[in-house]
This record gives structure tokens, C-alpha cells and sequence, in this order.
């Protein structure tokens, strides 16, 4: 191998090198996705996806801390075999009303331990929250990820828009604006425009037979006058003959 091709194997391979390292970077970041759709005032089922990234440790515990500022009133997790699960809620400063009932506290911290994800694996941690802010487009959802060898890495970093992925961003969950009745009038005016149509086609076509079964009557009744008149006619000329005749 020549020393221009040596050159040239070491630069791919540091290249290759290059982007498997930071596409696993990319993704094995803790994140948050809804089950369906989060809607903003509404309620979902949500899923923090932490992966294992040391190839040495294994992840023992999840910390996920929700923003004061959007307080959720109800938050329900899911069990998780081998793991412990501890909701803790923080009093608000302004009570809030859901329901009719009035709030003084809110979920500001959830946490997993006990469990263990190990090298190459991850693991889903599913809540039910709500109420979710009716105001906003997203919540930052700060976690904090131990490994059994001491470790800690805090997914607290919020991203800036135009800027570049900062290294340990949070979770983020994005809200869908909640959904109006226009559609559904739309479809209903339509199902009545569809069924005015069909009604005014059905009657148009029972016109259309009442129509015809009238002029059918009124064929009959002519071709029976005209049978009529020429049993008649014949009935005339048979008599005037046998007076001929006779």
C-alpha cells in the first residue's frame, strides 16, 4: 500500500469513526415523547426514553423535574417492574382552580430508583399528567440520569433556537393547540348539505316515476277509447250490411 493510500485509508476511517461517535451522541439522549398527542389544557400519557450510554455501568436511577411556573395538578405513573417510584409536590404560591376545586400544590419531582438498565439497553417510564399549560407550545422537562458507578449526568440544558444542540439538553415536551368544533360543524353542515341533495334526488326521482306512471295511464286510457270506438264503427257497419242484404 502506498503511502498516498495509507493517507487516504487513515482520513476515511477517522471520518467514519467521526460520525458513529456523534450519531450516538445524537441519540442517546434522555427524552420525552406523548402517547398520541399532548394537548395544550388537556391531559396525556407521556414516556421519558433513557438510554444506557457507558459500556461500563449501568443505570440505576431517573430523576425528571417539572417546571414550577407550569404546574401540573395531577401527575400518575405507571409501575415498572424492579423499580420505585416517589412523587413529590411542591405547595404554589397562587392556588389554582381544576374542576372546581381548588389546588394547592403541585407535582414538581418524579423519580425512579431500585431498577437497573443495563449496557446497550433502555428503558420507558411512563406517566399520566395533566393539567398541561393552555398557554404555551412546549414544556422543559429537566432530568438528572445515575449510574451504579457514581456518575451522574444532568439532561438540563436548554436548547436556543439558531444555536447548535447543547451536549446534555433537557427533555422536551411539545403541546398541540387543542382542537375547536369548527370541524366537526363543517362536517355536519356537509352531511346536510349531502343529505338535502339526496333527499332532493329521491324526490325528483319519485316525480320522475309518478311521471311516467301517469302517462302510462293516460295511454291506456286512450288506446281504450280507441278500441272503443272501433268495436263501435264495426258494430255499425255490420248492421248497415245485413240491411243491404236483406
Amino acid at each position: 500500500m502506498t503511502t498516498t493510500s495509507r493517507v487516504s485509508f487513515a482520513a476515511a476511517a477517522l471520518a467514519a469513526g467521526s460520525v458513529l461517535l456523534l450519531s450516538g451522541t445524537a441519540f442517546a439522549h434522555v427524552s420525552v415523547q406523548p402517547v398520541g398527542e399532548a394537548t395544550q389544557g388537556g391531559y396525556a400519557t407521556i414516556n421519558f426514553k433513557v438510554p444506557n450510554e457507558r459500556d461500563n455501568a449501568s443505570t440505576t436511577q431517573l430523576e425528571v423535574n417539572f417546571p414550577i411556573d407550569q404546574p401540573l395538578t395531577s401527575v400518575m405513573p405507571q409501575d415498572i417492574p424492579g423499580w420505585t417510584v416517589n412523587v413529590e409536590k411542591t405547595k404554589l404560591d397562587k392556588p389554582l382552580t381544576v374542576h372546581g376545586k381548588q389546588i394547592n400544590e403541585a407535582v414538581t419531582k418524579v423519580t425512579w430508583s431500585g431498577g437497573k438498565i443495563e449496557s446497550g439497553k433502555f428503558q420507558q417510564f411512563p406517566l399520566s399528567v395533566g393539567k398541561l399549560p393552555e398557554n404555551a407550545d412546549r414544556m422543559v422537562i429537566k432530568a438528572v440520569q445515575t449510574y451504579d458507578n457514581g456518575e451522574v449526568v444532568r439532561w438540563i440544558e436548554e436548547g436556543k433556537e439558531g444555536a447548535a444542540e447543547p451536549q446534555n439538553p433537557a427533555p422536551v415536551l411539545k403541546l398541540t393547540a387543542a382542537k375547536g368544533d369548527d370541524h366537526h360543524a363543517t362536517g355536519a353542515k356537509a352531511d346536510d348539505k349531502n343529505t338535502g341533495d339526496k333527499s332532493g334526488d329521491e324526490a325528483k326521482d319519485g316525480h320522475d316515476e309518478a311521471s311516467a306512471a301517469h302517462s302510462s295511464d293516460t295511454t291506456a286510457r286512450v288506446l281504450g277509447v280507441a278500441g272503443i270506438v272501433v268495436g263501435l264503427g264495426g258494430v255499425a257497419f255490420g248492421v248497415a250490411s245485413r240491411r243491404r242484404t236483406s
